[in-house]
């Protein structure tokens, strides 16, 4: 008897910057665009910070993303469980299967933190000005996010001074 085939695991690939610079239009655009037998997933890591003081835990060496990020490496399944923002507490539980998926974009604030920058096949860092980036975002989520944009900005500073991700970056992008 055969074994089965070793899982193969997917291209990953790590979009990060701050709130509003583009990460979200360019991972659905990579995931809309037709390429011929590939399958492209999106993990988006809003659905992994526990609310608007969620950024630290979601991207810690324990935190959802890096065992997502883990197993989707490993060619296992990744498994959290959502936000859901408009309730303020923890939504459906989630999975992304990697089987038969070529290319996953991983998208969000801390896409590159220092646990899954070994792990994934490309990071890049999207930059786009102050200015543009607040009215992008408070046109996208408006009334939900408009209390808490200097409290989020805090945590992405903070995220940005201890792991410079843009620095790390293999490709920087203005959007």
């Amino acid at each position: 008897m055969t074994p089965p085939p070793a899982s193969r695991r997917p291209v990953l690939v790590g979009l990060d910057g701050r709130s509003g610079a583009g990460k979200s239009t360019l991972a659905e655009a990579l995931a809309a665009r037709p390429t011929p037998h590939a399958r492209t997933a999106v993990l988006h890591l809003e659905e992994m910070y526990a609310g608007w003081d969620g950024l630290a835990a979601a991207i810690a060496p324990d935190g959802p993303y890096a065992r997502a990020v883990a197993a989707l490496a490993a060619g296992r399944p990744a498994r959290w469980r959502a936000w859901d923002w408009h309730r303020s507490a923890p939504g459906p539980p989630r999975t992304l299967d990697p089987d038969g998926i070529d290319l996953v974009v991983c998208e969000g604030v801390g896409a590159l933190c220092a646990p899954a920058r070994p792990l994934l096949d490309l990071r890049v860092w999207v930059a786009q000005e102050d200015a543009v980036r607040r009215e992008r975002a408070l046109a996208r989520d408006g009334s939900l996010y408009t209390p808490h944009w200097e409290r989020w900005a805090r945590q992405e500073r903070r995220y940005l001074a201890a792991q410079r991700p843009q620095d790390v970056a293999d490709v920087t992008v203005h959007l």
